[in-house]
């Protein structure tokens, strides 16, 4: 669903959280010309955007002198903390204008924390983002996002700035189950095609052969093909952990069970995904679910 933008006339932004995904981010903001004011709980992981322009602040507080105030965070805990705990965006003198959340976090998180914005005065924007950070940074991101239209009016070109789509998906929590169900694909996405790559390279096809032909096909994606060198020399650098794809397997399963929707495959993979996290993958990349399929499928060591 399209909206109508509001002009863009450079509100002064914050950005709470620059981990991976949110300086892939508060960088493109940067570039696009905003003045950002950053904050971070390692105050050290905000040093590379101060050296592209951006300014740090020291508490979270200061941040919320900003008109508008990003947030990315990890955990629907986390998301409670930063805006409505003690110390948070909420609890400052001077509350921004509008919070719009990137994370991805529970619909019941979400309503929760609209509810206590709203109470303050305070527009709240839920906009998640599909996109890893060097998706992000090349401009490839899509976000969709879901709260009051006018809200979404005035953050709409700073999205866009962020990401090549955002999407519209209505005026309350849509957006966060829009996200849940994007990262529910990609998870069995991946499983479907660590277990297809094993079973050829098992039959004695090369791994990178099997893998040019399947990308050369309308079977290929882009995600498939930006991620076939990591898969061929088996490197699980983290671009999304498999720890992360567990949390949302876990939200998007119990938003399934709350709306009476099967989801067979979906909880076949959260076990697997659970299996790999025990084998000692949590901290790796999500595509490393091609090692306990190699290791079950008898192939040699693919650590």
């Amino acid at each position: 669903m399209r909206l109508a933008r509001e002009p863009l006339d450079m509100k002064k932004l914050g950005w709470l959280g620059t981990g991976r995904m949110g300086a892939a981010m508060v960088t493109r903001l940067i570039d696009a010309g905003n003045d950002v004011l950053v904050w971070n709980r390692t105050l050290a992981k905000t040093a590379p955007l101060v050296e592209k322009g951006a300014r740090a602040v020291e508490t979270i507080a200061d941040l919320a002198a900003a008109d508008i105030v990003f947030v990315m965070v990890s955990t629907p805990r986390d998301l409670e903390e930063v805006i409505a705990g003690p110390r948070g965006l909420l609890d400052a003198e001077q509350t921004p204008r509008i919070i719009v959340d990137c994370s991805t976090v529970s619909v019941e998180a979400s309503a929760k924390v609209r509810s206590l914005a709203s109470k303050a005065g305070v527009g709240f924007l839920a906009a998640p983002v599909s996109g890893n950070p060097h998706v992000i940074a090349e401009g490839g991101g899509c976000i969709v996002a879901s709260g009051p239209a006018d809200v979404y009016a005035t953050t709409e070109p700073y999205l866009s700035q962020m990401a090549k789509v955002a999407v519209y998906a209505g005026d309350e929590e849509q957006s966060r189950l829009v996200k849940l169900c994007h990262n529910l694909y990609l998870g069995m996405m991946v499983q479907a095609l660590v277990e297809v790559t094993s079973l050829a390279e098992k039959g004695g096809t090369d791994r990178a052969a099997f893998l040019d032909f399947l990308n050369g096909t309308v079977l290929g994606s882009d995600w498939v093909r930006k991620r076939t060198k990591d898969l061929v020399a088996l490197d699980w650098t983290p671009t999304f952990t498999t720890e992360l794809l567990r949390k949302d397997f876990d939200l998007g399963l119990a938003a399934a069970r709350s709306l009476e929707v099967p989801m067979p495959i979906g909880a076949s993979v959260h076990q697997l995904i659970q299996s790999a996290i025990g084998i000692g993958l949590r901290d790796k990349d999500f595509l490393s679910l091609f090692v306990q399929q190699a290791h079950n499928a008898g192939l040699p060591s693919s650590d």
